[in-house]
């Protein structure tokens, strides 16, 4: 297989902005719409409680939300509903006490750190947290947590938003990843292709600073992703369709406008009139009585699918569709400043 050899399926040039706004608009209004299910149990803190389906969500929510809020106009409606959520999920872990507590009770375990990271990239901060935490990143135990590449390189990058010294080299780390080896393009499937999007999330701090990538690497991805996406859409992988998308808005340079414009178009055919995306397989069509169809309310329609089932495909969406949205509009007054020579 070559790089031109598998295409996303054909699109018409400005498809993706026509789009992108209402599904932005309508996955981050299902989170809203939704925060009941990342509200946390009164017994997180307890051994048999299951972080996956409680302080993940919310770290995914708080993650999600504060690129989305990065990436929009401070007058966009969807800056500000992205900022509300990110104190949403601050209110839900006390201020950081709740995670403090975590660290304390886990010293050994990096997630309620990377948690915290989150809302550190958002400018919250609690100064118990930090104290434990700059402690324990001077530990030898720290610094040789046994953990696959990518993971590490996320490690990293919380610790770079948190402002502890990195416990190792980023470029070592990256060169270990399935990303960072240029490995071979058909080896791509569903856990190589997790790795890499999140590769990407964290050497380009979530797809904010793409000019942390590395020349390789941005010209591999800007060859293979096309046909990455066209298989994902195939087989209708739409959450990790969702990322590959955002990956490609890190992209530094031009964004890959024929790509954007010809996978945008069928992930928002994927989308439920609620603004919900299931992670992968059929979609549901549940429309409300009346038919109000793509143009309903999303707090009005009936949800389609089960909270676990799409929480985390509806948040890659919108963030996704926040980054995408960002770099089109932006490559599009760059592009005119050049034509006419006016200041952008």
């Amino acid at each position: 297989m070559t790089a031109s050899a598998v295409t996303a399926p054909g699109g018409t040039a400005g498809a993706a902005l026509s789009v992108l706004p209402r599904v932005l608009r309508q996955a981050l209004g299902w989170a809203d719409a939704h925060r009941s299910g990342f509200v946390l149990p009164p017994d997180v803190l307890e051994p048999h409680t299951q972080v996956n389906s409680t302080l993940k969500p919310l770290g995914e929510l708080a993650q999600l939300c504060t690129t989305i809020r990065r990436s929009t106009a401070p007058d966009a409606p969807e800056h500000g509903t992205a900022g509300d959520l990110v104190m949403f999920a601050w209110d839900q872990v006390h201020g950081g006490d709740l995670l403090l507590e975590l660290l304390r009770g886990e010293p050994f375990a990096a997630y309620p750190y990377e948690i915290y990271a989150a809302f550190a990239g958002h400018g919250l901060r609690n100064e118990g947290f930090e104290r434990l935490a700059g402690t324990l990143a001077t530990t030898r135990g720290w610094a040789r947590t046994e953990q696959q590449a990518n993971r590490e390189l996320g490690l990293l990058n919380s610790e770079r938003r948190v402002g502890d010294a990195l416990h190792a080299d980023a470029g070592s780390v990256l060169a270990r990843t399935w990303l960072g080896g240029l490995s071979e393009p058909w080896m791509f499937e569903g856990p190589s292709g997790y790795a890499l999007t999140h590769t990407v999330f964290h050497i380009t701090d979530w797809c904010c600073v793409p000019e942390r990538m590395p020349a390789d690497i941005d010209a591999y991805l800007r060859a293979w992703l096309p046909p990455w996406v066209d298989g994902c859409l195939e087989s209708r992988q739409w959450d990790l369709t969702g990322e590959l998308l955002a990956v490609a808005a890190a992209l530094p340079g031009p964004p890959p406008t024929d790509l954007l414009d010809a996978a945008w178009p069928a992930l928002a055919a994927a989308q439920a009139p609620c603004g919900a995306v299931p992670e992968t397989g059929p979609t549901v069509r549940a429309d409300p009585p009346g038919g109000a169809g793509a143009d309903a309310e999303p707090d009005t329609d009936p949800d389609p699918y089960p909270f676990l089932a799409c929480y985390h495909s509806t948040l890659v969406t919108a963030f996704a569709a926040a980054l995408c949205l960002r770099r089109l509009t932006g490559h599009r007054a760059d592009a005119a400043a050049a034509v006419t020579g006016a200041a952008v």
